[in-house]
């Protein structure tokens, strides 16, 4: 396996990139929250503890434009959405488990 380091000019602009999707300081949980099943707007900002509602939408309109969630609106009264991760963003499934354990060992 051939891997380069992330010094180079290059690689810093893709890592940037990446950073800009998925690097929101909400993004992370957001996707976390969204992993198990989909839910809907008000379970999330539920489940996020210190996020405000105008985060969450930004994050999620972030994301959404991203490919990495799915917005899903019913025409009930009152409206109902429901989040869901995409293909795409069901990839990144085993990257933040590993940054949670990762996060579990190394930070007290």
């Amino acid at each position: 396996m051939n891997k380069e380091k992330i010094e180079k000019p290059e690689n810093k602009c893709e890592l940037q990139k990446i950073l800009d999707i998925i690097g929101g300081k909400w993004s992370m949980s957001i996707i976390y929250a969204l992993i198990p099943e989909k839910r809907r707007f008000k379970e999330l900002e539920r489940i996020i503890p210190g996020i405000s509602t105008r985060m969450l939408v930004k994050e999620l309109k972030n994301m959404e434009e991203n490919g990495i969630v799915t917005r899903t609106a019913f025409a009930t009264v009152p409206p109902t959405v429901e989040y869901n991760l995409t293909a795409k963003g069901k990839k990144l499934d085993p990257i933040i488990n590993d940054l949670y354990q990762w996060g579990l060992e190394y930070i007290n």
